[in-house]
């Protein structure tokens, strides 16, 4: 079970090293699944697994080519932590049936956004 976690994380780093996106778009999916997590469990574990090491290599590899800008970085670090903050809170409160719709929704629209875009 401990290689099969770690490979599961080395998959995810991997996608989201290389498109630039949130691993929770995988990994809070993959927790459900494949460790039977309820919704509200998969994404604390998400957010527990992506707080750092992901970010902070990932950031490190595109800032070192120039392709980062910090000051937006950081403005923006700072809304999410508060809003993280808030978000976190409100889920306790929400049904996992409800969270798992409105990931999914969210997920949807913004594949869908992104398949007609020009």
């Amino acid at each position: 079970m401990i290689w099969f976690t770690l490979l599961l994380g080395f998959a995810v780093g991997i996608i989201s090293g290389i498109i630039g996106i949130g691993g929770g778009i995988f990994l809070v999916p993959a927790l459900v699944w494949l460790f039977h997590m309820d919704q509200r469990k998969a994404q604390g574990t998400s957010l527990a697994a992506l707080l750092l090491p992901v970010g902070i290599l990932a950031f490190w590899a595109y800032y070192r080519e120039g392709n980062a800008d910090l000051k937006v970085g950081l403005l923006l670090a700072l809304g999410f932590t508060l809003g993280g903050w808030l978000g976190g809170w409100g889920a306790q409160y929400i049904p996992d049936v409800m969270l798992r719709r409105i990931f999914a929704l969210v997920l949807i629209g913004l594949g869908v956004k992104m398949l007609l875009q020009r």
